[in-house]
């Protein structure tokens, strides 16, 4: 069986078991992929610091740190947000697949195994991953530097952009960022609501948009600007009026046209008026693209 993939699969197998590797590294070459190996754990770990598997095949039960541990720990690093770890146990009982999905797996196979059927389930979570990851690309090529945390500020999954500013394993201050997110989302900031935040030597903010499912905070990661350079920016990109770039400016930070009325004292019949010419200079047809627009320019001052 051959995935579909326009570059070799990379698979990392952790697996304690030598015999247990061999099969699968004979299958998983003769579908062409690559294959990386850890006999534990902390190999596991190493390797993750240099490679980004595609895939994880993972061992529940090895000596030193078993395998929900080794999988909390990669899922630890943000990279690895999007990878699917598939567990490979002899061990079919409900407590153990708890376990597994707890730890951070997405599926899991039993031994002996069935590499027909472990291929079959690797080229539906791959396709997922990809997919997952190619939303988080798009939503950075148009300017939204999202991520998402829990209540504690561990960071969740983020777009690749954040993630280069907010990588956990390589960021040493990112525990002060993460108790900092921990106590502002205890007060139960309202969507919209900011915080000042510095990253990396870089005055940033963080805008709080919404909790989903009532576990993961939904963020996006602001550079401030000054507003006058901002509105400038946009009304020599775009051939705007002064007016007209104060309108989009405010669109690209997700306000209504009422609210952008009370703030520049105009009625919202007016800011419609000046968002139709708007979307013509831009050639666009919604507030949305106009939106994608603007963020794309400012994000490059």
């Amino acid at each position: 069986m051959k995935l579909h993939n326009d570059r070799k699969t990379v698979v990392m197998v952790v697996d304690d078991a030598v015999d247990s590797i061999r099969m699968i590294n004979d299958a998983m070459e003769e579908a062409g992929m690559t294959v990386l190996v850890a006999l534990e754990g902390n190999q596991a770990l190493t390797i993750s610091q240099n490679i980004t598997p595609d895939v994880v095949l993972m061992d529940a039960l090895m000596p030193h740190m078993d395998g929900f541990e080794t999988c909390r720990r990669l899922k630890e690093n943000p990279a690895f947000s999007d990878i699917p770890v598939i567990f490979m146990t002899g061990l079919s009982d409900t407590e153990h697949v708890v376990m597994g999905l707890n730890a951070g797996g997405v599926d899991y196979v039993t031994k002996p195994i069935n590499t027909t059927e472990l291929l079959a389930r690797m080229d539906v979570h791959l396709a997922n991953a990809r997919m997952a990851r190619s939303a988080r690309s798009a939503l950075d090529t148009a300017g939204q530097n999202l991520f998402a945390v829990d209540r504690g500020g561990n960071l969740l999954w983020s777009t690749p952009q954040v993630c280069r500013y907010l990588a956990d394993t390589g960021q040493p201050g990112f525990p002060d960022i993460r108790a900092q997110l921990e106590e502002w989302l205890g007060h139960n900031p309202d969507p919209g609501h900011t915080m000042p935040l510095q990253v990396l030597d870089t005055s940033r903010s963080v805008e709080f948009l919404a909790l989903v499912d009532e576990r993961e905070y939904l963020l996006r990661l602001r550079t401030p600007q000054n507003q006058n350079t901002a509105t400038a920016a946009l009304r020599q990109r775009f051939e705007l009026t002064l007016r007209e770039s104060d309108v989009l400016l405010w669109i690209a930070n997700g306000k209504t046209n009422r609210e952008i009325g009370q703030i520049l004292e105009m009625s919202p019949r007016t800011v419609n008026k000046h968002l139709e010419q708007v979307f013509r200079k831009l050639g666009v047809e919604n507030r949305t693209a106009a939106a994608a627009c603007a963020i794309r320019l400012l994000a490059t001052q």
